[in-house]
């Protein structure tokens, strides 16, 4: 996250998705609270809804679908010098099975290149969901530019954009299919740090014959004891005991642990400890020091957890039982959150003077959900595809602060509002009407891809809330909304628990990396279908929701 007034290169949360490496919501009623769980979605599976895979189950799926991979390749029509290698998969309570792929051509990684092939309960091909649709062929794998040109360049890049690092950490030859016809490229990476001291890690992809720079992305994504926090009042935590000390290891949700740099902007930290099972004084402080800021990180990374676990049954940011870690206290007056999924990691700065500590409910779900997005769909982070990419941790962040029904921040769809970013009391980002932070837009319009991706994220985020919460004026726990529709329509909302199946169904089996508006919105019609059906009062709204953003 980035204060308007501290940066003007950036001004709205500095996450962004890692796409070929790792790198901040209903119920149709017009007032009363409508702060629905997870949990009440997840008592009644639906039928396209993913079941809960052990590690041992993903696994075998996993390998069974690499070994039939060239059959696959072959069924579904690609070339001689393609093959597929298997991300994920994930198999619905009705037995169909969305096998996610990345691809290589003549052995080079092929960006933009991912598919998802759906296989009915008996095996048969169902459909196929393509990053691109164009044809993976290049006349020529030999370069006409060196890799060092390449590299020259991307530092170049890196620093026009603030980065002081003079060397890239190396370039390695790619396909690149994320936009037009198929190239050979470059892929170069350039680490060190941003203007505003979040960690870099530039993506800049060149074309190798012409030496032209095609695209470039940000690799880094701007997520029993008791914790005395300051946003969330006094939680439970799970830690751990070793001796007569205890420490913020969660045993139960992968071994997430959470660490303090102590104003360092590398390396882990120190594992946050104490002589007594309690963390924090519930109050802010600005010494390096303070649990305060841990316990809210820690409380944040458990909800978001047990809000994935229990609302679609995914077991961890990867769906694979292992925790991520978390770090506060990074550098001193960073005013930002981020993702890296290089290591697996969300990281906290402390704000303005050190006194507000970006560690709220809402972002680090947020910021953990830049790791499901990186670990599903890889939405590349430019475009209205980085819009999608945003949007979705809004989306899920929202979904989390609702879920945990803490009194102390209640479930609403405002972004942010209880760190003070803007130093005036407002919320970073409205969901029901975006523009009212003065840059995000409310409707699709040509130009939108052309935002910044925190700007072009307000089209999902309003489409979202429509879906959730339908069109009007209305209060939800105390906050009062009024969301207008780009065509005049009346929106009906189907309620936030739907909207949440929806949306990430989705995510996990129909958009990919090169995803749209107009592409997501088909991608939410064939996941209505599919856990409502085509005729659905679910499966209308969604359309209606779209049409009323302009999404059509």
């Amino acid at each position: 996250m980035t204060p308007r007034y501290a940066r003007h290169q950036r001004t709205t949360l500095a996450i962004a998705t890692a796409v070929a490496a790792g790198a901040l919501l209903t119920t149709g009623l017009s007032t009363g609270a409508s702060a629905q769980t997870g949990s009440a979605a997840a008592k009644a599976p639906l039928a396209a809804a993913p079941t809960a895979l052990s590690a041992s189950a993903r696994g075998s799926l996993v390998k069974e679908a690499q070994a039939n991979a060239s059959e696959t390749a072959r069924q579904i029509g690609l070339g001689t010098k393609e093959k597929l290698v298997v991300k994920d998969v994930v198999r619905d309570v009705d037995g169909t099975v969305h096998t996610r792929y990345e691809r290589t051509y003549a052995g080079l990684p092929v960006l933009g290149g991912d598919l998802v092939v759906h296989t009915s309960k008996a095996g048969r091909t169902e459909g196929v969901t393509r990053a691109t649709k164009s044809a993976i062929k290049v006349a020529s794998l030999k370069p006409q530019i060196t890799a060092a040109k390449a590299e020259k360049q991307a530092v170049t890049t890196a620093r026009s954009l603030g980065s002081a690092k003079s060397a890239a950490d190396g370039a390695r030859k790619v396909i690149w299919a994320g936009s037009g016809k198929p190239v050979l490229a470059y892929e170069t990476i350039v680490g060190g740090l941003q203007d505003d001291g979040t960690p870099n890690q530039l993506h800049v992809i060149t074309d190798a014959a012409t030496g032209k720079e095609l695209f470039r992305y940000q690799g880094i994504e701007n997520a029993t004891g008791t914790g005395k926090t300051l946003y969330s009042g006094t939680v439970s935590l799970t830690t751990t005991q070793s001796g007569s000390t205890y420490n913020l290891t969660d045993a139960s949700r992968g071994s997430h642990k959470t660490y303090n740099l102590a104003r360092k902007t590398s390396g882990k930290g120190t594992l946050v400890s104490g002589s007594t099972n309690v963390f924090g004084t519930g109050t802010a402080s600005t010494s390096s020091s303070d649990q305060t800021a841990a316990a809210d990180a820690a409380y944040g990374a458990q909800e978001t957890w047990d809000f994935y676990k229990n609302t679609f049954g995914r077991s961890g940011i990867k769906n694979d039982g292992v925790g991520a870690y978390s770090r506060v206290h990074y550098g001193s007056g960073y005013v930002n959150a981020f993702w890296d999924d290089s290591c697996f990691c969300m990281t906290y700065g402390d704000g303005s003077g050190n006194a507000d500590p970006l560690t709220s409910l809402d972002v680090a779900g947020h910021e953990m959900s830049h790791g499901v997005t990186a670990n599903t769909a890889g939405l590349n982070y430019s475009g209205e595809s980085g819009g999608l990419n945003e949007a979705t941790s809004d989306i899920m962040g929202t979904g989390v602060e609702f879920y945990a029904n803490n009194p102390s921040d209640p479930g609403d769809y405002l972004i942010g509002e209880k760190i003070n970013i803007n130093g005036d009391g407002t919320p970073l980002r409205y969901m029901d009407k975006p523009s009212k932070d003065g840059g995000s837009a409310d409707s699709w319009s040509s130009s939108v891809g052309n935002l910044d991706v925190h700007y072009s994220s307000g089209v999902a985020n309003h489409f979202f809330y429509l879906l959730s919460e339908g069109s009007g004026a209305k209060t939800i726990n105390g906050v009062s909304y009024n969301s207008p529709t780009s065509n005049g329509s009346t929106v009906t909302g189907i309620g936030r628990d739907k909207a949440l199946q929806i949306w990430y169904k989705a995510l996990t089996t129909y958009f990919t990396s090169t995803t749209n508006y107009k592409s997501a919105r088909a991608g939410t019609l064939s996941a209505a279908s599919a856990l409502y059906g085509s005729s659905s009062t679910e499966y209308k709204a969604v359309a209606a929701a779209w049409s009323a953003v302009n999404v059509n």
